[in-house]
């Protein structure tokens, strides 16, 4: 089991070897600074001088890498906070005009989109429609068409709910 004192003497150990690194790490990188370049196009920085000249290998004196700054970011348009009134205000005439507008459109798409449900619901005519020609013989092709009208007229009754919920919300 560690006690305090245990593990208060490891942080000492810790903060003196973290230390010794800072102030010896410069002095190392100096020294670890030349590298050789060895026949074969071998590079490498593990070997004394002597046995780079008895390998026939040229010394190179390791220089920081080169950086370049990259371009300042642009600023972008219509991002700064302008100083001055807001003027995108739309007077109360114009707005009652968009929001007639607006309720023109739905009230048409919804009569619409009512008269499509009510022309799939005829059609379907309670889950039993008239058979077609191919599906006589074919009861899957007619099943087939059955589920499609179904789901058809699951989506469009959600079309027309979805609707009536955005007529709710203008303003009469």
């Amino acid at each position: 089991m560690i006690t305090p004192a245990d593990f208060l003497g490891a942080w000492r150990v810790a903060a003196v070897a973290v230390a010794c690194l800072a102030v010896a790490g410069p002095a190392a990188a100096q020294a670890g600074s030349v590298y050789y370049i060895c026949p074969g196009n071998v590079f490498t920085n593990t070997i004394t001088a002597k046995e780079a000249e008895a390998r026939g290998c040229k010394a190179r004196e390791a220089q920081q890498p080169t950086t370049i700054a990259g371009p300042k970011p642009r600023p972008v348009q219509g991002a700064a906070p302008s100083s001055g009134p807001k003027t995108d205000r739309v007077d109360s005439a114009e707005q009652r005009a968009r929001d007639t507008d607006a309720r023109r459109i739905l009230e048409t798409e919804l009569r619409q989109a009512e008269e499509r449900l009510e022309a799939l619901r005829r059609e379907y005519n309670n889950g039993e429609p008239e058979r077609r020609g191919d599906e006589v013989r074919n009861a899957q092709r007619y099943l087939d068409r059955v589920a499609e009208l179904k789901a058809a007229i699951t989506r469009q009754e959600a079309d027309v709910a979805a609707l009536r919920r955005e007529l709710a919300k203008l303003p009469s």
